[in-house]
């Protein structure tokens, strides 16, 4: 492959890629959009991203008391919608556009705002519990409350009888609920499950640095560049004018005079053009280079495992918690309202509400074993997260600030009625966790055209196939099959924004999004980081006219290259069942047709005959490809290839299959 040719490919292309700084502008454009857009809604809910706003909502909300369990889950949608839109912000934003002080007031104010909610369930708990006398059921004698919303779900029962004979609380005729032992039978304590079914006590995650340093340091050499430019532009304007100066004071008179006042009007307006030209250029080239730090250290492994971990504490790296937090809290029952004169009298404590400690802190371990043992505790999972595995049980630990596995015994799970029992030593938060990698490494992929600027990625576990739909700036849950039979998700048919849906995804507990700690746990099929970024850019490049599939030679070709199937596919109707596929194998700058295909004896690199080495897999599949299909490349949608890119960066397709 001569020279020329190779830098007319590049040059070629690189004009092609431009479509990734223009979608980074549409973003940009619209992140300083949004704050406009929630001006002119005039919806009177405060905007999150404004410390002002989100304080003074903070501080009025503060000063509300006596609300009802009611009250706060209705302002607890509000409440969460703006740290859900904090958290979107972070997320959204790429770190070189993130300032430090915005990242700690945007994480400030979502700390703020979850304990804040939590601290309004527990007073409006306490509330509730104030009338546990006058709500006791008829049968029983004691109080039993169920509240559920989209959000939550509150259980609580108040021991208003101290019968040493009722062991067994169960709430609204399910099994969910608690065994409990005499000492707490007998006891004026209240128990309360709070199910939220999102996570405020995982602490956040730290926004990477290393990305921030990394590419902040391209804009600073992108920024001097412009700066030396706009310097020597200056320059030459000035050199400009002193030369015209100098000419028109060599002539004579006014008539003369006029005519050289044109000209140097023209140069000056065509020297003006063009700095602005360049300095275009140079923008484009500055989030060009961004973009491009910013997607090169997406695929980046860490050097370290993390290593400081606690005896027992759950490595976040490799679990993920579904489902939301359990609050199980035992609690002294506080003074009940009594009738007074046609007025309803209560002692209100100062102290509010209080946990009861079980067991005591100055028992013997003989004692603690036989007159406070472990109390057993039955779960609802949450019907909206898939668990590939039985679950496994983790208790906060306040102390440390972080899930732990002791203390936790006995634990079964009915996956049909979605139910899991456990014995618990000591009450408090716990959640059900996952392997995050329990999807991983995939069977095989594919990432096909559905039509113009759509397309259906599909990736197959050992236990899932999940369908991907990706159209301009948006994605989709198509379908998913978990043990080879259709399974309902609440995300299916729902469009969203690619961050948004990930996010979703992952909270469903479908995660096929490697982080950069995951070769640690995973087996992986290493690639160098830079040839693969540059596959999914060009394979995202092509994906409106071409179909692309997993090999199996991707395994034997060696980490600076990878290998995978491609086929024009033009048609809208399902693909037939053994397509007409060609392997390809790329090095980031030279792409080749093999001789072999996907079911020959062994690899080989040799070229296909009558094909020949070319610089990028555009002009590749440009030797075989029909006008139709290089027609419909040319004319997709920047933030659909955008989108695409994103998708096969973040599930990593070629180095986790």
């Amino acid at each position: 492959m001569d020279l020329e040719r190779r830098n007319e490919e590049l040059e070629e292309l690189y004009l092609l890629e431009r479509c990734f700084p223009e979608a980074e502008k549409l973003k940009r454009e619209t992140r300083l959009l949004s704050q406009w857009k929630h001006y002119i809604q005039c919806d009177g809910s405060p905007d999150p991203s404004v410390s002002q706003e989100i304080n003074t909502f903070i501080s009025l909300w503060k000063e509300e008391t006596n609300e009802t369990f009611e009250e706060v889950i209705g302002k607890s949608k509000l409440v969460l919608n703006l740290i859900d839109k904090l958290k979107l912000i972070l997320l959204e934003t790429p770190p070189y556009d993130l300032q430090d002080k915005i990242v700690t007031q945007y994480q400030g104010s979502i700390l703020e705002l979850q304990e804040l909610l939590h601290c309004k369930f527990n007073t409006a708990t306490e509330i509730l519990l104030r009338q546990a006398s006058t709500l006791a059921d008829l049968d029983s004698g004691n109080m039993e409350k169920v509240i559920q919303d989209e959000n939550i779900t509150l259980y609580v029962w108040a021991n208003l009888k101290k019968n040493p004979r009722y062991r067994s609380v169960r709430f609204s005729e399910t099994q969910i609920g608690f065994e409990i032992p005499r000492i707490l039978a007998t006891s004026d304590i209240a128990l309360r499950l709070l199910h939220t079914h999102y996570d405020h006590v995982t602490p956040l995650r730290p926004v990477p640095t290393s990305l921030q340093e990394h590419t902040s340091t391209i804009t600073n050499l992108v920024r001097d560049e412009e700066k030396n430019l706009e310097a020597a532009i200056s320059k030459e304007m000035q050199e400009e004018c002193k030369q015209e100066e100098n000419e028109s004071n060599s002539v004579h008179e006014e008539e003369i005079k006029v005519e050289d006042q044109g000209e140097t009007e023209v140069k000056m307006s065509s020297v003006q053009e063009e700095p602005e030209v360049t300095k275009c250029e140079l923008e484009m080239k500055l989030i060009s280079e961004t973009v491009l730090a910013a997607q090169l250290l997406l695929l980046e492994n860490a050097h370290e495992k993390p290593s400081d971990l606690d005896d027992n504490e759950v490595d976040l790296c490799q679990f993920t918690t579904l489902g939301g937090v359990y609050h199980l809290d035992i609690l002294e029952l506080p003074p009940q309202c009594k009738p007074m004169k046609g007025w309803m009298v209560v002692e209100i404590l100062k102290e509010g509400l209080q946990k009861y400690i079980y067991p005591p802190e100055t028992t013997e371990d003989f004692e603690t074993e036989y007159s406070f043992p472990p109390i057993e505790v039955t779960l609802e999972v949450h019907e909206n997260v898939i668990f590939f595995e039985d679950p496994m049980v983790a208790r906060w630990d306040a102390e440390g600030k972080h899930w732990k596995t002791d203390g936790i015994s006995n634990v079964s799970y009915k996956s049909e009625e979605r139910l899991i029992t456990f014995n618990l030593e000591t009450f408090g938060p716990v959640t059900l966790i996952q392997d995050s990698h329990i999807n991983m490494p995939y069977q095989s992929w594919e990432l096909r055209p559905l039509d113009v600027n759509k397309v259906l990625l599909s990736v197959t576990t050992i236990f899932a196939e999940i369908q991907i739909q990706i159209k301009e700036n948006l994605c989709m849950l198509a379908s998913i099959k978990v043990n080879n039979k259709k399974h309902s998700s609440i995300l299916e048919g729902r469009w969203m924004t690619p961050v948004s849906f990930i996010t979703a995804l992952k909270e469903a507990g479908l995660n096929i999004f490697p982080t950069r700690h995951s070769h640690f746990y995973v087996i992986i099929n290493y690639k160098v980081p830079l040839t693969e970024m540059k596959a999914y850019r060009q394979m995202a490049l092509l994906s409106s006219a071409f179909a692309f599939g997993w090999s199996r030679w991707n395994m034997l070709c060696d980490s600076k290259k990878v290998v995978f199937k491609v086929r024009e596919h033009l048609r809208k109707e399902e693909p037939i069942e053994d397509p007409n596929w060609a392997l390809l194998m790329f090095s980031g700058d030279r792409a080749q047709r093999l001789k072999i295909d996907e079911y020959s004896d062994t690899f080989s690199e040799a070229l296909k005959e009558e094909t020949e080495f070319h610089s990028t897999l555009y002009h590749m599949v440009k030797d075989f490809a029909s006008e139709e299909a290089m027609e419909k490349i040319r004319s997709s949608n920047d933030q659909f290839i955008d989108s695409v890119g994103h998708m096969l960066l973040l599930t990593r397709v070629l180095s986790y299959s």
